[in-house]
């Protein structure tokens, strides 16, 4: 067998080689005189080109939140944070994001969960979650059949919407409004 020295294990690549100039040997220069060819210039016909775009401007945009209320008379409450809504409304044990706000609602027939529903916006959505309450909570979706909601589901809703979670606490869905 021949030994020719091309078994595939000693092939080094080498990169190709950058034009130069000749070199004067007369020159008294330490100059790199290494070319590197750049392309040719584009022709610009001012007479069509467009000036350059104004920047956008950009406007500081103040967020609009939904809002809710517990019963008629009660004050709305912004969804600008996750509210979580019960007799005795407790925040996760780990909490993503921005801490919920907490809803107390009165229950004197212990209808009410500790810790009943979850009420937040999500983008230009309203998202209502039973966490997983003892008696339910009942949406009633403007124009259709109140539906009960099984431990643990969510829904989204539109303003208009009413969720009874028992003892006459009843969650109307707002419609969206700019914090004051």
């Amino acid at each position: 067998m021949k030994d020719d020295g091309e078994d595939g294990d000693d092939t080094v690549l080498v990169p190709p080689r950058v034009p130069t100039r000749p070199v004067d040997p007369d020159a008294e220069t330490d100059t790199d005189d290494t070319v590197i060819p750049m392309p040719k210039p584009r022709a610009i016909d001012h007479a069509t080109t467009e000036p350059p775009a104004e920047p956008p401007v950009i406007t500081a945009t103040v967020p609009t939140y939904y809002r809710f209320r517990v019963g008629e008379r009660a004050d709305s409450i912004p969804l600008d944070v996750p509210c979580y809504i019960g007799r005795r409304p407790s925040s996760p044990r780990v909490v993503s994001g921005t801490a919920p706000r907490l809803v107390r609602v009165p229950s004197p027939k212990r209808e009410v969960s500790a810790t009943h529903l979850e009420v937040r916006q999500l983008g230009s959505s309203v998202i209502v979650t039973d966490l997983r309450s003892t008696n339910g909570s009942i949406v009633m979706l403007p124009g259709s059949v109140p539906r009960k909601l099984r431990q643990g589901e969510s829904v989204v809703v539109s303003p208009g919407t009413l969720v009874d979670i028992g003892d006459d606490n009843i969650l109307q869905i707002l419609p969206m409004q700019r914090p004051a």
